[in-house]
């Protein structure tokens, strides 16, 4: 009994503090991944999203394609938004960001671990693939960090580096914006079968 899931980061975001929306370009990137989805051999049984408004955004563009409906789960929220803490600035904001990437444990001021995010990812994962019926599609709307943090603590880093050399180094530029990343969950175990692609984007 496999469940199969679709890790989608959120499309390209505007540029400034807070809770933000997406970009006319990032509408269009969310757009062409709605119509992906709309064209898959097997019907979309759950869209999940974080509640950050770029993620919904795009949720709801997927939704109305594959005629499904979005619930929100706090728990796909990104590892720290800029804004979060109200006089942070954006380089204060990225210094952290970093010293979470760089080591995993450490508890920022605002926000999660890296390790607490992947857990979060993780914890929903398992929840739908207990829940939901055999041989489910879900799509899962969350973050670039989320889905790294996630898959680093998954999979080991020789599995990782099968889909990128050095995929640790380079974890903060390899999940683009509304790339799809599948995964297989099976007795307790993942496999991945597509790693933050983004041929959908380029048709």
């Amino acid at each position: 009994m496999s469940t199969t899931f679709h890790l989608v980061r959120h499309g390209l975001k505007e540029r400034r503090i807070g809770d933000v929306s997406l970009t006319a370009e990032g509408s269009l990137q969310a757009e062409a991944t709605a119509l992906h989805f709309a064209k898959a051999p097997l019907p979309i049984t759950k869209i999940v999203s974080s509640p950050l408004r770029r993620a919904v955004a795009t949720a709801e563009k997927l939704a109305h394609h594959t005629h499904s409906l979005v619930i929100e789960d706090f728990r796909l929220r990104e590892r720290a938004n800029w804004g979060d803490c109200p006089d942070q600035t954006f380089e204060q904001f990225i210094a952290m960001w970093d010293q979470c990437t760089a080591n995993p444990e450490y508890i920022p001021p605002v926000g999660d671990s890296a390790k607490q995010a992947g857990e979060r990812l993780a914890s929903i994962l398992t929840e739908l693939a207990h829940n939901e019926r055999a041989n489910s599609n879900i799509i899962v709307v969350t973050h670039g960090g989320l889905i790294t943090d996630f898959l680093i603590q998954t999979f080991t880093e020789r599995e990782l580096n099968v889909w990128h050399s050095h995929f640790i180094a380079m974890q903060n530029r390899l999940i683009p914006e509304c790339s799809i990343t599948t995964l297989i969950h099976d007795n307790g175990n993942y496999k991945i079968e597509a790693l933050a692609s983004t041929d959908h984007l380029n048709l």
